[in-house]
């Protein structure tokens, strides 16, 4: 095998890993981002809406006469 072909194919290779890299990287990025989203949003319910969760029949009407 030639040297210079294998120096390209070996280059080609690095190149393609470090692409790979990048991306994982951002990808990683991305995914700690919408963690915090999640635990934003977990510590943001109110005790209210969970007791709704628990028990959906209470509170969904209210009797009115007229």
């Amino acid at each position: 095998m030639d040297i210079a072909l294998l120096s390209m194919a070996m280059s080609q290779g690095q190149l393609q890993q470090g692409a790979s890299v990048a991306l994982m990287k951002k990808s990683m990025g991305n995914m700690d981002q919408q963690a915090e989203g999640l635990q934003k949003l977990l510590s943001s319910s109110s005790a209210t809406a969970i007791q709704q969760a628990a028990q959906p029949h209470l509170g969904g009407s209210i009797d009115i006469k007229l």
